[in-house]
């Protein structure tokens, strides 16, 4: 019997009451399934339904077949290692001893012969150079990412349940994954908003506040899907305003003709030439016609503006975030920044950064790239001035503004509104008001206190303060996509094509360095850089 997942009827709310999902129905069979949502829709929560991890207040959840269960984080103890990790400590130690003579016969019956050999071929599998016994307190966030992963496969389960499972590797880190996801012929669950990944499902759901929708194919298709429900919700405003403006211009003339017949009938009363029976008559019919024809247009009216509503609705949540910023001024052949032989770290004796040169000129846009500890972070600590060269010189010549992964030029404790009003002190109300409104903080969501927002909520309330009125000719951005939903990526790519000025990015989203128009790549190798 092939292995599936079936929610039936799950119902569950967090802590603070807010229900995240209601009458749930939802199943998974042995395919690639790509999760997707906004920040605080419920994806994490869902596979922890599945897991086994938390209880559906209400409803069942089967499965058929093992997990693998690869989490966001996971804490390890100091002394845990890659075989600890793997659930084979024991089998190793058994194997060792029978490799030294020292094996008891029941240990020499119970050996696993082909033990290191299958956790070499995991490891492989997912591109890391570990041995056994490394630590994993020595591994970069990414290398242990890719050791659970790694785990999981040795287990060869049914399933696997991945909660963004590409959130901060490097690039050959997410090259690894995605292989590892495109030849997986078994069940997986995936939440990510890695669109290079999200290309190799089978299918997409999305999960909204109305529940989950199922989407065959893969990210491509999901969003020719949705480009067609955008054009139907579009086509259906349009619709539904043009039978509000009907309705009105019916009710209008129906009045019209009513008032015409009232009036000729008070003329003949006036003459005298009808008994006064027929009057009484007469006045109740046209008062009686007169409130039918209110109720049927108030009825018509109601029914045109629920359905705009709706449409509204639908086109505000499908509709891709489209801004215009005001230019930068920035010429065409100035100097922005230039690095001139720097050599600097953190540790004397240790350079992070050896010998590094390269300028920015005009409004260019550059990507800083290399593997995880290659000296990006280090690099735009250098171009900042919060880290000084050992050697060498680093200027900027123009007005900048960096933009950190926790955005942390904005006052967490402020609105986003006085955020904004703070770092543009020459914008008066309105223009702060139509910035934000262009970055989809409109009316009271421009009140939101900045400690309240979510990840992509965030960022782009960031963008907002920097790029709404005035925009800084150089803008710096480290990592901006970690742990954005998809539609807050998309917002930022948005604004980002928006900008006329110089861009410097950190970033392994291959995909999101193409949509904001990355024209050159500065490959920090460690020893070398490539440009």
């Amino acid at each position: 019997m092939p292995a599936s997942i079936t929610l039936s009827q799950i119902s569950w709310s967090a802590p603070d009451g807010r229900s995240l999902f209601s009458s749930l129905d939802l199943s998974f069979g042995p395919e690639r399934v790509g999760l997707v949502g906004r920040n605080g829709v419920g994806k994490t929560t869902l596979l922890k339904l599945v897991s086994g991890d938390i209880k559906p207040h209400s409803g069942t959840i089967s499965v058929g077949g093992s997990l693998g269960v690869l989490r966001q984080s996971v804490q390890v103890a100091p002394d845990e290692t890659v075989a600890d990790l793997f659930g084979v400590t024991d089998a190793l130690a058994i194997l060792h001893r029978a490799e030294a003579g020292a094996a008891t016969a029941d240990e020499l019956s119970a050996a696993d012969w082909m033990l290191e050999a299958r956790m070499t071929a995991a490891l492989d599998r997912i591109g890391l150079d570990a041995e056994p016994q490394t630590r994993l307190a020595a591994l970069s966030g990414g290398q242990r990412t890719r050791a659970g992963l790694a785990a999981l496969v040795f287990t060869e389960p049914d399933f696997l349940l991945l909660d963004e499972p590409t959130n901060n590797l490097d690039r050959d880190g997410r090259e690894a994954v995605i292989a590892l996801i495109s030849g997986w012929r078994a069940g997986a669950v995936i939440v990510s908003h890695d669109r290079e990944l999200l290309e190799n499902m089978d299918a997409i759901v999305e999960l909204t506040s109305l529940g989950a929708t199922r989407y065959g194919g893969n990210w491509s298709h999901y969003r020719q899907r949705k480009a067609l429900e955008l054009a139907a919700a579009e086509h259906d405003l349009a619709d539904a305003e043009k039978r509000m403006a009907e309705v009105a211009s019916k009710a209008q003339a129906t009045m019209e003709r009513q008032a015409h017949r009232d009036s000729a009938g008070r003329k003949m009363a006036a003459k005298g030439g009808i008994p006064r029976i027929m009057l009484g008559g007469m006045k109740e019919r046209s008062e009686t016609t007169g409130g039918d024809n209110a109720r049927l247009a108030e009825r018509r009216r109601a029914a045109a503006q629920e359905d705009a509503k709706a449409a509204r609705e639908k086109i505000e949540i499908l509709q891709p975030l489209s801004v215009r910023l005001p230019p930068t001024g920035l010429a065409a052949g100035k100097t922005v920044l230039r690095a001139d032989r720097v050599i600097s770290g953190y540790r004397p004796g240790d350079p992070v950064i050896r010998d590094l040169s390269f300028d920015v000129t005009g409004p260019e846009r550059i990507a800083i790239t290399g593997r995880n500890g290659s000296g990006k972070t280090t690099l735009l600590s250098l171009l900042t001035g919060e880290l000084k060269p050992w050697a060498g010189s680093v200027a900027v010549m123009t007005g900048f503004v960096m933009l950190d992964q926790k955005v942390s030029l904005l006052d967490p404790s402020a609105s986003i509104r006085d955020n904004f009003r703070r770092i543009n002190r020459q914008a008066d109300e309105n223009t702060c008001r139509a910035a934000l409104a262009r970055f989809m903080f409109r009316a009271d969501a421009a009140l939101q206190i900045v400690s309240t927002l979510s990840g992509g909520q965030l960022l782009r309330a960031g963008l907002a303060c920097v790029l709404g009125s005035a925009p800084p000719p150089l803008l710096i951005l480290d990592e901006p996509t970690n742990h954005l939903d998809i539609d807050s990526i998309s917002a930022v790519e948005a604004g980002l094509r928006a900008y006329d000025g110089a861009l410097v990015v950190v970033s392994h989203d291959e995909m999101f360095l193409e949509n904001i128009g990355i024209e050159r790549r500065l490959e920090l190798a460690g020893d070398d850089v490539v440009g």
